[in-house]
């Protein structure tokens, strides 16, 4: 017997429509399940044991431990990120996002080539280091959007993966 769980076999097994006496599969850790709190009107995962309310109506799951709540629509088969449908990802954002990533360091390149500085000096790498520290720094905040826009749960993404990693051993 594995010491890790393993995934549920039965995955087209769960109910179609999100009710308190059926399990589902938890969308944080993909490997737990998810199923009723005694005495309570929320959900528990059995692995990552994060809590989660449900509107049953409109088959929404939000995890209610967490300061900012992310949220999760029930398909029938599996979860969909609940991010904003009234707000796309166009060619727009793309377009800025490659926008913010490339002009400061575009303009920081340009600069360290049109004062170069005197050759031979102690910080003569420093321009391109301050270029390449821009590109990086701004493609990390662009990452971080789309990480924040998809709700995309990276520190439990990653304290699961430990836990994985711990059994293991």
């Amino acid at each position: 017997m594995p010491i890790f769980p393993q995934p549920h076999p039965e995955l087209n097994s769960y109910p179609h429509h999100l009710h308190y006496n059926g399990a589902y599969p938890c969308p944080i850790c993909l490997w737990g399940r998810l199923s009723s709190l005694a005495m309570m009107d929320a959900f528990g995962c059995n692995l990552c044991r994060h809590i989660f309310t449900a509107n049953l109506e409109t088959q929404i799951l939000m995890m209610a431990d967490q300061e900012r709540p992310l949220t999760w629509h029930w398909n029938g088969k599996k979860w969909q990120g609940g991010h904003r449908p009234d707000t796309q990802l166009g060619w727009g954002i793309w377009i800025a996002a490659l926008a913010l990533v490339l002009l400061p360091t575009t303009l920081i390149w340009l600069g360290g080539r049109i004062f170069p500085p005197l050759p031979g000096s102690a910080l003569s790498w420093f321009p391109d280091f301050w270029a390449v520290s821009a590109f990086f720094g701004h493609l990390t905040i662009v990452i971080w959007l789309i990480v924040e826009y998809y709700q995309f749960p990276v520190l439990v993404f990653f304290r699961v993966w430990q836990r994985r990693l711990w059994w293991r051993w």
